[in-house]
């Protein structure tokens, strides 16, 4: 049998947002559907770009109007039961303290949202993630978009 290449059931795309608050924390939401905390976002629906994508995703989760920004970082992360994934992560900015007020949760969705210091933030979330994240993190601190295999570095 020959692998189709455009089978969508073994590749998906992603986006997610880090947002920083005015002490240069980043938001984790904690999803009722998982057991572990992310950062907002999800998977890219058939018609949209991954921006709109990102966009869409603050809107119904968090009800929060917020500019999605550049791209901070692009993840291959293949995973043998899931599928290869293309995940990215957007610079959503720094939240002001009305936008952070104005933040109403999507039950179905999210029990809760927090900031915590970069290096905290990361050893809440899964390892691939907490890496994604550390790396989104530099990205938004440099300017410079980072790609990564598996939550790697490639080719620094």
């Amino acid at each position: 049998m020959v692998d189709d290449p455009l089978d969508r059931s073994r590749s998906f795309v992603a986006a997610g947002v880090l947002f920083f608050d005015n002490a240069d924390q980043i938001m984790l939401v904690q999803p009722t559907y998982k057991d572990h905390w992310d950062i907002p976002g999800g998977y890219v629906e058939t018609g949209e770009t991954p921006a709109q994508a990102a966009a869409r995703e603050i809107r119904e989760e968090l009800s929060l109007e917020a500019a999605v920004g550049p791209l901070l970082v692009a993840d291959w992360a293949p995973h043998p039961d899931e599928g290869d994934k293309l995940l990215l992560i957007f610079d959503g900015g720094t939240l002001t303290g009305e936008q952070v007020d104005a933040i109403q949760l999507q039950a179905e969705e999210l029990a809760s949202y927090t900031f915590h210091d970069p290096p905290e933030a990361v050893t809440l979330l899964i390892p691939r993630l907490g890496r994604r994240v550390a790396a989104a993190v530099e990205a938004h601190h440099t300017g410079r978009t980072l790609y990564l295999e598996g939550g790697i570095p490639h080719l620094r």
